[in-house]
């Protein structure tokens, strides 16, 4: 299933809108394409552990993260709650039918306290 939201990669006082597309299909693996750094390719293990703390379950199948514009640098730990949020709702864990109408940045936690 095919999930898209919007996020947002700032730079000094502008802003540039970040397209973030999750499609969760037949497979094992876990792909994240699109310019992240570090930070960002760090934050499947984030997610993974405060989905699981939420009572959410990573799901049994290959998620691909892509993260467009491709020419932009997406920098920071603010782009894990949007991919977390299409995770979500691309394994059917939420319901969420206006996601994309809405610009997500948030940085997840690994503590049982935050919801997502």
């Amino acid at each position: 299933m095919l999930v898209k939201i919007y996020g947002s990669a700032v730079n000094g006082i502008g802003a540039t809108t970040i397209t973030i597309e999750v499609n969760i299909a037949r497979g094992a693996k876990f792909i994240l394409v699109g310019l992240p750094d570090n930070a960002v390719k760090e934050s499947k293990e984030r997610i993974h552990v405060a989905m699981y703390n939420q009572g959410y379950r990573w799901p049994g199948y290959e998620v691909v993260v892509n993260m467009s514009a491709a020419d932009i640098r997406k920098e920071g730990a603010a782009y894990g709650l949007p991919i977390a949020m299409c995770i979500l709702v691309g394994s059917k864990q939420l319901i969420a039918q206006e996601i994309s109408s809405f610009v997500i940045m948030g940085e997840v936690a690994l503590e049982e306290q935050y919801s997502l």
